[in-house]
Protein backbone atom coordinates (compact mmCIF):
# COMPACT_ATOMS: atom_id res chain seq x y z
CA UNK A 1 0.00 0.00 0.00
CA UNK A 2 1.37 3.39 -1.00
CA UNK A 3 2.44 5.75 1.77
CA UNK A 4 1.94 8.77 -0.47
CA UNK A 5 -0.93 11.21 -0.90
CA UNK A 6 -1.25 13.78 -3.68
CA UNK A 7 -2.66 17.25 -3.16
CA UNK A 8 -3.92 18.52 -6.51
CA UNK A 9 -4.84 22.09 -7.36
CA UNK A 10 -6.49 21.92 -10.78
CA UNK A 11 -6.51 25.57 -11.75
CA UNK A 12 -7.92 27.69 -14.54
CA UNK A 13 -4.47 28.93 -15.56
CA UNK A 14 -2.01 26.56 -13.85
CA UNK A 15 -2.32 23.21 -12.11
CA UNK A 16 -0.08 21.91 -9.34
CA UNK A 17 0.45 18.63 -7.50
CA UNK A 18 2.18 18.19 -4.13
CA UNK A 19 3.50 14.79 -3.12
CA UNK A 20 3.00 14.12 0.60
CA UNK A 21 4.76 11.30 2.45
CA UNK A 22 2.26 10.22 5.11
CA UNK A 23 4.87 8.30 7.11
CA UNK A 24 7.44 11.09 7.28
CA UNK A 25 4.66 13.72 7.37
CA UNK A 26 6.40 15.95 4.85
CA UNK A 27 6.03 17.14 1.28
CA UNK A 28 8.47 15.40 -1.03
CA UNK A 29 8.04 17.64 -4.07
CA UNK A 30 5.59 19.96 -5.80
CA UNK A 31 5.22 20.12 -9.57
CA UNK A 32 3.15 22.51 -11.65
CA UNK A 33 2.12 22.86 -15.29
CA UNK A 34 0.02 25.35 -17.27
CA UNK A 35 -3.56 24.06 -17.64
CA UNK A 36 -3.23 23.86 -21.42
CA UNK A 37 -3.91 21.23 -24.05
CA UNK A 38 -2.84 21.40 -27.67
CA UNK A 39 -4.36 19.01 -30.18
CA UNK A 40 -2.10 18.81 -33.20
CA UNK A 41 -3.63 19.54 -36.59
CA UNK A 42 -2.84 16.04 -37.85
CA UNK A 43 -3.13 12.97 -35.63
CA UNK A 44 0.11 11.03 -35.31
CA UNK A 45 0.22 7.95 -37.50
CA UNK A 46 2.91 6.40 -35.29
CA UNK A 47 1.34 6.27 -31.82
CA UNK A 48 -2.12 7.69 -32.43
CA UNK A 49 -1.54 10.51 -29.93
CA UNK A 50 -2.78 13.93 -30.88
CA UNK A 51 -2.52 15.99 -27.69
CA UNK A 52 0.25 17.72 -25.74
CA UNK A 53 -0.17 19.13 -22.23
CA UNK A 54 1.40 22.01 -20.30
CA UNK A 55 4.51 23.98 -21.32
CA UNK A 56 5.21 21.64 -24.22
CA UNK A 57 1.75 22.43 -25.56
CA UNK A 58 2.70 26.09 -25.93
CA UNK A 59 5.95 25.29 -27.74
CA UNK A 60 4.29 22.77 -30.07
CA UNK A 61 1.38 25.09 -30.84
CA UNK A 62 3.68 27.97 -31.76
CA UNK A 63 6.11 25.80 -33.74
CA UNK A 64 3.19 24.34 -35.71
CA UNK A 65 2.19 27.82 -36.81
CA UNK A 66 -0.76 27.91 -34.39
CA UNK A 67 -2.71 25.26 -36.28
CA UNK A 68 -4.74 22.52 -34.65
CA UNK A 69 -6.82 23.15 -31.51
CA UNK A 70 -5.42 24.95 -28.48
CA UNK A 71 -7.51 24.83 -25.32
CA UNK A 72 -7.06 26.72 -22.05
CA UNK A 73 -9.24 27.68 -19.06
CA UNK A 74 -10.85 24.25 -19.16
CA UNK A 75 -11.94 24.64 -15.55
CA UNK A 76 -14.39 27.30 -16.72
CA UNK A 77 -16.49 24.79 -18.67
CA UNK A 78 -16.92 22.30 -15.79
CA UNK A 79 -20.05 24.09 -14.59
CA UNK A 80 -21.44 24.92 -18.03
CA UNK A 81 -24.62 22.96 -18.66
CA UNK A 82 -24.53 24.13 -22.28
CA UNK A 83 -21.22 22.37 -22.88
CA UNK A 84 -21.68 18.66 -23.53
CA UNK A 85 -18.82 17.78 -25.85
CA UNK A 86 -16.46 18.93 -28.57
CA UNK A 87 -15.08 16.85 -31.42
CA UNK A 88 -11.39 16.78 -32.25
CA UNK A 89 -10.00 14.43 -34.90
CA UNK A 90 -13.49 12.92 -35.08
CA UNK A 91 -13.27 11.93 -31.42
CA UNK A 92 -15.73 13.14 -28.79
CA UNK A 93 -14.30 14.94 -25.75
CA UNK A 94 -16.48 15.82 -22.77
CA UNK A 95 -15.44 18.34 -20.11
CA UNK A 96 -14.27 15.44 -17.93
CA UNK A 97 -12.24 13.99 -20.80
CA UNK A 98 -10.35 17.25 -21.24
CA UNK A 99 -9.63 17.61 -17.51
CA UNK A 100 -8.48 13.98 -17.39
CA UNK A 101 -5.66 14.75 -19.82
CA UNK A 102 -4.19 17.36 -17.44
CA UNK A 103 -4.67 15.29 -14.27
CA UNK A 104 -3.14 12.24 -15.94
CA UNK A 105 -0.11 14.27 -17.01
CA UNK A 106 0.42 15.49 -13.44
CA UNK A 107 -0.08 12.00 -12.01
CA UNK A 108 2.38 10.43 -14.45
CA UNK A 109 5.06 12.97 -13.55
CA UNK A 110 4.47 12.50 -9.81
CA UNK A 111 4.43 8.69 -10.02
CA UNK A 112 7.80 8.84 -11.76
CA UNK A 113 9.21 10.92 -8.89
CA UNK A 114 8.14 8.46 -6.17
CA UNK A 115 8.80 5.37 -8.28
CA UNK A 116 5.35 3.89 -7.77
CA UNK A 117 1.70 4.51 -8.55
CA UNK A 118 -0.30 6.63 -6.11
CA UNK A 119 -4.09 6.46 -6.35
CA UNK A 120 -4.97 8.66 -3.36
CA UNK A 121 -5.60 12.37 -3.79
CA UNK A 122 -7.15 15.43 -2.18
CA UNK A 123 -8.36 17.63 -5.02
CA UNK A 124 -9.09 21.31 -4.59
CA UNK A 125 -12.28 22.98 -5.70
CA UNK A 126 -13.53 26.57 -5.51
CA UNK A 127 -16.14 27.37 -2.90
CA UNK A 128 -18.55 27.94 -5.79
CA UNK A 129 -17.79 26.83 -9.32
CA UNK A 130 -20.43 29.23 -10.65
CA UNK A 131 -21.83 31.88 -8.28
CA UNK A 132 -23.83 29.93 -5.72
CA UNK A 133 -25.72 27.81 -8.25
CA UNK A 134 -26.23 24.41 -6.60
CA UNK A 135 -27.07 22.55 -9.80
CA UNK A 136 -24.05 23.86 -11.70
CA UNK A 137 -21.83 23.35 -8.66
CA UNK A 138 -22.86 19.70 -8.37
CA UNK A 139 -22.35 19.20 -12.10
CA UNK A 140 -18.83 20.67 -11.93
CA UNK A 141 -17.70 18.52 -9.00
CA UNK A 142 -19.21 15.41 -10.59
CA UNK A 143 -17.29 16.10 -13.79
CA UNK A 144 -14.09 16.77 -11.84
CA UNK A 145 -14.48 13.54 -9.85
CA UNK A 146 -15.04 11.56 -13.03
CA UNK A 147 -11.90 13.11 -14.53
CA UNK A 148 -9.87 12.16 -11.44
CA UNK A 149 -11.11 8.57 -11.62
CA UNK A 150 -10.34 8.38 -15.34
CA UNK A 151 -6.83 9.68 -14.59
CA UNK A 152 -6.28 6.74 -12.22
CA UNK A 153 -7.26 8.03 -8.79
CA UNK A 154 -9.42 5.50 -6.94
CA UNK A 155 -9.50 7.24 -3.55
CA UNK A 156 -10.46 10.92 -3.83
CA UNK A 157 -11.54 13.63 -1.43
CA UNK A 158 -12.35 17.28 -2.15
CA UNK A 159 -11.23 20.32 -0.20
CA UNK A 160 -12.03 24.01 -0.70
CA UNK A 161 -9.02 25.69 -2.32
CA UNK A 162 -8.77 28.59 0.16
CA UNK A 163 -8.64 26.06 3.02
CA UNK A 164 -5.76 24.38 1.22
CA UNK A 165 -4.00 27.75 1.02
CA UNK A 166 -4.67 28.29 4.74
CA UNK A 167 -3.08 24.98 5.71
CA UNK A 168 0.04 25.91 3.73
CA UNK A 169 0.20 29.22 5.63
CA UNK A 170 -0.40 27.43 8.95
CA UNK A 171 2.94 25.64 8.54
CA UNK A 172 4.71 29.02 8.70
CA UNK A 173 3.16 30.57 11.83
CA UNK A 174 4.23 30.25 15.48
CA UNK A 175 0.99 31.15 17.27
CA UNK A 176 -2.76 30.78 16.88
CA UNK A 177 -4.28 33.26 14.39
CA UNK A 178 -7.72 34.14 13.07
CA UNK A 179 -7.12 34.39 9.34
CA UNK A 180 -9.09 35.62 6.36
CA UNK A 181 -7.82 33.76 3.30
CA UNK A 182 -8.46 35.14 -0.18
CA UNK A 183 -7.65 32.82 -3.07
CA UNK A 184 -7.77 34.81 -6.31
CA UNK A 185 -7.29 32.50 -9.26
CA UNK A 186 -8.01 32.58 -12.96
CA UNK A 187 -11.71 31.76 -12.62
CA UNK A 188 -12.90 32.50 -9.10
CA UNK A 189 -12.20 34.53 -5.98
CA UNK A 190 -12.76 32.50 -2.80
CA UNK A 191 -12.74 33.52 0.84
CA UNK A 192 -12.36 31.45 3.99
CA UNK A 193 -12.30 32.69 7.56
CA UNK A 194 -10.77 30.18 9.95
CA UNK A 195 -8.59 29.64 12.99
CA UNK A 196 -5.08 28.43 12.31
CA UNK A 197 -2.89 26.91 14.99
CA UNK A 198 0.61 25.49 14.48
CA UNK A 199 -0.12 22.97 17.24
CA UNK A 200 -2.95 21.52 15.15
CA UNK A 201 -1.00 20.86 11.96
CA UNK A 202 -1.91 17.36 10.83
CA UNK A 203 -4.86 17.03 13.22
CA UNK A 204 -7.72 14.85 12.01
CA UNK A 205 -10.55 17.06 13.20
CA UNK A 206 -10.52 20.65 11.98
CA UNK A 207 -14.26 21.17 11.55
CA UNK A 208 -14.56 23.61 14.44
CA UNK A 209 -11.71 25.71 13.02
CA UNK A 210 -13.52 26.32 9.71
CA UNK A 211 -15.81 29.26 10.45
CA UNK A 212 -16.98 30.57 7.05
CA UNK A 213 -16.41 30.07 3.32
CA UNK A 214 -17.72 31.81 0.24
CA UNK A 215 -16.77 32.85 -3.25
CA UNK A 216 -17.59 34.77 -6.40
CA UNK A 217 -17.14 33.82 -10.05
CA UNK A 218 -14.56 36.49 -10.85
CA UNK A 219 -10.85 35.92 -11.44
CA UNK A 220 -7.95 36.71 -13.71
CA UNK A 221 -9.87 35.57 -16.79
CA UNK A 222 -12.59 38.10 -15.94
CA UNK A 223 -10.02 40.90 -15.90
CA UNK A 224 -8.57 39.73 -19.22
CA UNK A 225 -12.06 39.54 -20.67
CA UNK A 226 -12.83 43.11 -19.56
CA UNK A 227 -9.58 44.31 -21.11
CA UNK A 228 -10.28 42.46 -24.35
CA UNK A 229 -13.76 44.00 -24.54
CA UNK A 230 -12.54 47.54 -23.87
CA UNK A 231 -9.19 47.66 -25.68
CA UNK A 232 -9.01 44.54 -27.82
CA UNK A 233 -12.31 44.27 -29.69
CA UNK A 234 -12.06 47.70 -31.40
CA UNK A 235 -9.11 46.26 -33.35
CA UNK A 236 -11.41 43.44 -34.51
CA UNK A 237 -14.30 45.56 -35.72
CA UNK A 238 -16.52 46.07 -32.66
CA UNK A 239 -17.47 49.54 -33.95
CA UNK A 240 -17.68 48.51 -37.60
CA UNK A 241 -20.58 49.76 -39.73
CA UNK A 242 -22.22 47.66 -42.45
CA UNK A 243 -24.82 48.29 -45.14
CA UNK A 244 -26.93 45.18 -45.80
CA UNK A 245 -29.51 47.19 -47.73
CA UNK A 246 -28.79 50.40 -49.66
CA UNK A 247 -28.89 53.49 -47.46
CA UNK A 248 -29.39 51.54 -44.21
CA UNK A 249 -26.14 51.68 -42.24
CA UNK A 250 -25.98 49.69 -38.99
CA UNK A 251 -23.44 48.73 -36.36
CA UNK A 252 -22.27 45.14 -36.34
CA UNK A 253 -24.02 43.55 -33.30
CA UNK A 254 -21.77 43.90 -30.25
CA UNK A 255 -22.98 40.51 -29.02
CA UNK A 256 -20.80 38.95 -31.72
CA UNK A 257 -17.68 40.21 -29.96
CA UNK A 258 -18.59 38.74 -26.58
CA UNK A 259 -17.53 35.41 -28.05
CA UNK A 260 -13.91 36.52 -28.44
CA UNK A 261 -13.65 37.95 -24.94
CA UNK A 262 -13.75 34.71 -22.97
CA UNK A 263 -11.71 31.60 -23.54
CA UNK A 264 -14.44 29.07 -22.86
CA UNK A 265 -16.37 30.59 -25.79
CA UNK A 266 -13.44 31.29 -28.10
CA UNK A 267 -12.22 27.69 -27.74
CA UNK A 268 -15.33 26.51 -29.56
CA UNK A 269 -16.07 29.56 -31.70
CA UNK A 270 -15.57 27.83 -35.01
CA UNK A 271 -18.96 26.66 -36.26
CA UNK A 272 -19.86 26.96 -39.95
CA UNK A 273 -22.88 29.14 -39.16
CA UNK A 274 -20.89 31.76 -37.27
CA UNK A 275 -18.12 31.73 -39.89
CA UNK A 276 -20.67 32.41 -42.64
CA UNK A 277 -22.20 35.21 -40.57
CA UNK A 278 -18.79 36.84 -40.08
CA UNK A 279 -18.02 36.62 -43.81
CA UNK A 280 -21.31 38.36 -44.62
CA UNK A 281 -20.61 41.19 -42.18
CA UNK A 282 -17.16 41.60 -43.72
CA UNK A 283 -18.65 41.85 -47.21
CA UNK A 284 -21.38 44.34 -46.22
CA UNK A 285 -18.88 46.44 -44.27
CA UNK A 286 -17.04 47.12 -47.49
CA UNK A 287 -14.22 44.74 -46.53
CA UNK A 288 -13.34 46.74 -43.42
CA UNK A 289 -9.73 45.84 -42.48
CA UNK A 290 -10.54 45.65 -38.75
CA UNK A 291 -13.29 43.13 -39.43
CA UNK A 292 -10.79 41.23 -41.55
CA UNK A 293 -8.71 41.01 -38.35
CA UNK A 294 -11.62 39.15 -36.72
CA UNK A 295 -11.73 36.64 -39.56
CA UNK A 296 -7.96 36.16 -39.32
CA UNK A 297 -8.18 35.72 -35.53
CA UNK A 298 -10.80 32.99 -35.75
CA UNK A 299 -9.66 31.20 -38.90
CA UNK A 300 -6.05 30.95 -37.69
CA UNK A 301 -6.82 30.13 -34.06
CA UNK A 302 -4.83 33.10 -32.77
CA UNK A 303 -6.77 33.54 -29.56
CA UNK A 304 -4.12 32.13 -27.25
CA UNK A 305 -1.33 34.28 -28.60
CA UNK A 306 -3.54 37.38 -28.37
CA UNK A 307 -4.53 36.66 -24.77
CA UNK A 308 -0.87 36.11 -23.89
CA UNK A 309 -0.30 39.72 -24.90
CA UNK A 310 -3.22 40.83 -22.74
CA UNK A 311 -1.90 38.83 -19.78
CA UNK A 312 1.59 40.28 -20.31
CA UNK A 313 0.10 43.76 -20.05
CA UNK A 314 -1.71 42.80 -16.84
CA UNK A 315 1.43 41.35 -15.26
CA UNK A 316 3.59 44.35 -16.17
CA UNK A 317 1.01 46.71 -14.67
CA UNK A 318 1.25 44.86 -11.35
CA UNK A 319 4.47 46.73 -10.62
CA UNK A 320 4.83 49.35 -13.35
CA UNK A 321 2.94 52.62 -14.06
CA UNK A 322 2.41 51.76 -17.73
CA UNK A 323 2.73 48.94 -20.27
CA UNK A 324 2.37 48.42 -24.00
CA UNK A 325 -0.46 46.26 -25.28
CA UNK A 326 1.30 44.91 -28.36
CA UNK A 327 0.29 42.23 -30.84
CA UNK A 328 1.70 41.78 -34.35
CA UNK A 329 0.64 38.70 -36.28
CA UNK A 330 -0.76 37.95 -39.75
CA UNK A 331 -1.37 41.64 -40.53
CA UNK A 332 -3.06 42.22 -37.17
CA UNK A 333 -1.25 45.26 -35.76
CA UNK A 334 -1.83 46.41 -32.18
CA UNK A 335 0.54 48.77 -30.37
CA UNK A 336 -1.07 50.82 -27.61
CA UNK A 337 0.35 52.25 -24.38
CA UNK A 338 -1.85 51.46 -21.38
CA UNK A 339 -1.39 53.31 -18.10
CA UNK A 340 -2.11 51.73 -14.72
CA UNK A 341 -4.88 54.26 -14.24
CA UNK A 342 -6.49 53.23 -17.54
CA UNK A 343 -6.18 49.55 -16.68
CA UNK A 344 -7.69 50.04 -13.22
CA UNK A 345 -10.60 51.86 -14.84
CA UNK A 346 -11.17 48.93 -17.22
CA UNK A 347 -11.26 46.33 -14.43
CA UNK A 348 -12.98 48.59 -11.88
CA UNK A 349 -16.36 46.90 -12.26
CA UNK A 350 -14.92 43.46 -11.42
CA UNK A 351 -12.88 44.82 -8.50
CA UNK A 352 -16.02 46.48 -7.13
CA UNK A 353 -17.90 43.18 -7.39
CA UNK A 354 -15.21 41.47 -5.31
CA UNK A 355 -15.36 44.34 -2.81
CA UNK A 356 -19.16 44.16 -2.56
CA UNK A 357 -19.12 40.39 -2.18
CA UNK A 358 -16.51 40.56 0.58
CA UNK A 359 -18.65 43.08 2.48
CA UNK A 360 -21.64 40.76 2.19
CA UNK A 361 -19.54 37.74 3.19
CA UNK A 362 -18.34 39.45 6.37
CA UNK A 363 -21.79 40.77 7.21
CA UNK A 364 -23.48 37.40 6.67
CA UNK A 365 -20.99 35.60 8.90
CA UNK A 366 -20.78 38.46 11.43
CA UNK A 367 -17.04 38.94 10.97
CA UNK A 368 -15.66 42.28 12.11
CA UNK A 369 -12.26 43.54 10.92
CA UNK A 370 -11.21 43.40 14.59
CA UNK A 371 -11.87 39.64 14.47
CA UNK A 372 -9.10 39.17 11.88
CA UNK A 373 -5.47 38.78 12.95
CA UNK A 374 -4.05 38.29 9.47
CA UNK A 375 -4.92 38.38 5.79
CA UNK A 376 -3.49 35.67 3.54
CA UNK A 377 -3.67 36.22 -0.21
CA UNK A 378 -2.80 33.60 -2.78
CA UNK A 379 -3.39 32.92 -6.48
CA UNK A 380 -1.95 34.70 -9.49
CA UNK A 381 -4.67 37.38 -9.55
CA UNK A 382 -3.74 38.45 -6.01
CA UNK A 383 -0.70 40.21 -7.51
CA UNK A 384 -2.83 42.64 -9.53
CA UNK A 385 -2.26 46.16 -8.20
CA UNK A 386 -5.96 46.99 -7.84
CA UNK A 387 -6.52 43.80 -5.85
CA UNK A 388 -3.65 44.61 -3.50
CA UNK A 389 -4.99 48.13 -3.05
CA UNK A 390 -8.47 46.81 -2.28
CA UNK A 391 -7.27 44.75 0.68
CA UNK A 392 -4.80 47.36 1.94
CA UNK A 393 -7.46 50.07 1.98
CA UNK A 394 -10.14 47.81 3.41
CA UNK A 395 -7.96 46.41 6.20
CA UNK A 396 -5.23 49.05 6.75
CA UNK A 397 -4.17 47.76 10.19
CA UNK A 398 -4.14 44.03 9.42
CA UNK A 399 -0.91 42.33 8.22
CA UNK A 400 -1.17 41.09 4.64
CA UNK A 401 0.75 37.89 3.91
CA UNK A 402 1.11 35.78 0.81
CA UNK A 403 2.77 32.50 -0.07
CA UNK A 404 3.75 30.85 -3.32
CA UNK A 405 0.90 32.07 -5.50
CA UNK A 406 1.01 29.01 -7.72
CA UNK A 407 1.82 26.17 -5.29
CA UNK A 408 0.39 27.16 -1.90
CA UNK A 409 -3.00 25.57 -2.51
CA UNK A 410 -1.56 22.24 -3.69
CA UNK A 411 0.70 22.05 -0.64
CA UNK A 412 -2.18 22.80 1.72
CA UNK A 413 -4.36 20.20 0.02
CA UNK A 414 -1.61 17.64 0.62
CA UNK A 415 -1.84 18.48 4.34
CA UNK A 416 -5.58 17.62 4.27
CA UNK A 417 -5.18 13.87 4.78
CA UNK A 418 -7.57 14.07 7.72
CA UNK A 419 -10.40 14.00 5.18
CA UNK A 420 -9.79 10.29 4.62
CA UNK A 421 -10.59 9.57 8.28
CA UNK A 422 -14.21 10.66 7.89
Amino acid sequence: MSKFLYGIDFGTTNSALSIYDEEKKEIVDTISIPSLIYFTEVKSLVDGESHIVGEKAIAAYLSDGMKGRFIKSIKQILSRTTFTETRIHNKKYTASDLVTLILKDLKTKADQIIGEECNKAVIGRPVFFDDDNTMKDTLAQTRLKKAAESAGFTDVRFQFEPIGAAFAYEKTITRKERVLVADLGGGTTDFTYLILDPDKVGSKDRKNDMIASGGIYIGGDSLDSAFMWDRGTPYFGKNTLYEATPGKVLNVPKSLFANICTWDKMNFFNGLKIQKEIEEYYYYSGNDPKFKNLMTLIENNLGYSLFRSIEKTKIELSDQPKSTFAYHNMEIEIDEIISLQQYNSIIEKDINKIDTYLDRFMETHKINPTDIDCLFLTGGTSMVSAVQNLFKSKFPHIPLNSGDNFKSVAKGLAYSGYLFEN
